[in-house]
């Protein structure tokens, strides 16, 4: 009997997402959780991806240096909008929060989802772990989804969805991700992009032409093997 992909890959990823999020227990988490053998598409352009890990970085040292202990703060970085969530113990650490994310270089937007509310627990983290391993099981499983066009964090049970999508992208993976169990709600921070720019991004360059010899061969070969042709 085939199964279906979902029961397959879901207990690997959650495994590996569960492993990052134990690994370290620091206030401050940088990112969403990964899984980093999955090798998928990326609709942004690669001086996109390097500059959302730069601002990652950047945004967490400059966080770090600003709460120290004092709160729990998970910055997600995509196409250079930075999406806020966690816990800080006031609305001016809050406040502060974005304004430090927001003088951080190609930073372009700033989403500010933090609560004013107790730090989460281990537990609750490892929980949101695991949802975020749920989701992006699904999204593999998705037939009409491609999964590295997503972003996925969890906070206290809220997923939020980033990604260049189209509107149809969009809707399905909301609906999709609002059936996983244990989802309370879902966020969505999309760029929605038309289907001709999916169409655009989707089109493979052309191999670029073999360079011609800057000078003839000393000697013509009497025929070229098979296997030196490409």
């Amino acid at each position: 009997m085939k199964r279906n992909r979902t029961s397959i890959l879901l207990p690997a990823l959650a495994a590996a997402v569960l492993a990052g999020a134990l690994s370290g227990c620091a206030p401050l988490v940088v990112g969403g959780a990964a899984v980093g053998a999955m090798v998928t598409f990326d609709r942004r352009t690669s001086g996109a991806q390097l500059e959302d890990e730069t601002i990652e970085l950047r945004a967490g040292s400059r966080m770090r240096d600003a709460m120290g202990d004092r709160a729990h703060v998970n910055l997600a970085s995509y196409n250079r909008q930075v999406l806020l969530t966690g816990e800080v113990p006031n609305e001016q650490a809050k406040q502060t929060a974005e304004q430090v994310v927001a003088k951080v270089d190609n930073v372009k937007g700033v989403v500010n989802d933090l609560a004013v509310m107790p730090n989460t627990t281990l537990a609750q983290r490892s929980n949101d772990t695991l949802i975020t391993g749920k989701v992006k099981a699904s999204l593999v499983d998705a037939k009409d989804l491609a999964v590295g066009a997503f972003k996925v964090v969890t906070e206290r049970s809220t997923v939020y969805l980033m990604g260049r999508v189209t509107q149809r992208e969009a809707e399905r993976a909301t609906q999709m991700t609002r059936t996983i169990s244990g989802v309370q709600k879902v966020v969505r921070v999309f760029e929605i992009i038309s289907d001709q720019e999916l169409q655009r991004l989707s089109v493979q360059p052309a191999a670029a032409p073999a360079a011609a010899p800057t000078t003839p061969p000393a000697a013509a070969p009497a025929a070229a093997p098979a296997s030196a042709a490409r």
